[in-house]
């Protein structure tokens, strides 16, 4: 019997899975990465942004049940390994004066992993016709797009000033 092929929903709810794990997974790390942190300004925003974590797996569930789904992840080995290389970071560099430079820009890599995700699920989102989702995908969306700009200004601000 031949199976059908795979179509965009398919897609669609397999990048779900993948976004809904990572985020479990961010929440993990988080708080290492703030224990780690020097700065209070580092610390802060990694805890402010565990708080926000938790909004973006409560959307996502919501997107799980406009498609009818239980929400459940699927292992993404991207953030498998943007994690591990955080935690090399904090292995490697903490206590130096290096080690916010080295958290923002791994925090960073994260938020640029998320960026993607997010705004692919928002465009085949739209294609699909699942208006709701849109606006769900797009809230969490923004406010990964503002911690990515708050690290930057963090980086570039003082964390990289003091690696140096």
């Amino acid at each position: 019997m031949a199976t059908e092929p795979k179509k965009l929903d398919d897609l669609f709810l397999d990048t779900l899975k993948d976004i809904y794990y990572a985020e479990k997974q961010i929440l993990k790390a988080l708080p290492k990465m703030a224990r780690a942190a020097n700065s209070p300004e580092v610390r802060k925003l990694f805890e402010t942004h565990r708080d926000e974590i938790e909004t973006h797996v409560e959307r996502l569930t919501e997107v799980f049940e406009i498609l009818g789904k239980a929400p459940r992840g699927k292992t993404c080995d991207a953030i498998v390994g943007i994690i591990e290389e955080g935690k090399s970071i904090i292995e490697e560099f903490e206590g130096s004066p290096a080690i916010d430079a080295g958290l923002v820009g791994a925090a960073q890599a994260v938020e640029h992993y998320e960026i993607a995700r997010y705004g692919t699920l928002k465009t085949w989102a739209g294609e699909l016709g699942l208006t709701d989702a849109v606006a769900l995908l797009n809230q969490t969306l923004a406010e990964e797009t503002k911690t990515d700009q708050l690290l930057s200004k963090i980086g570039i601000g003082s964390a990289n000033k003091k690696a140096a």
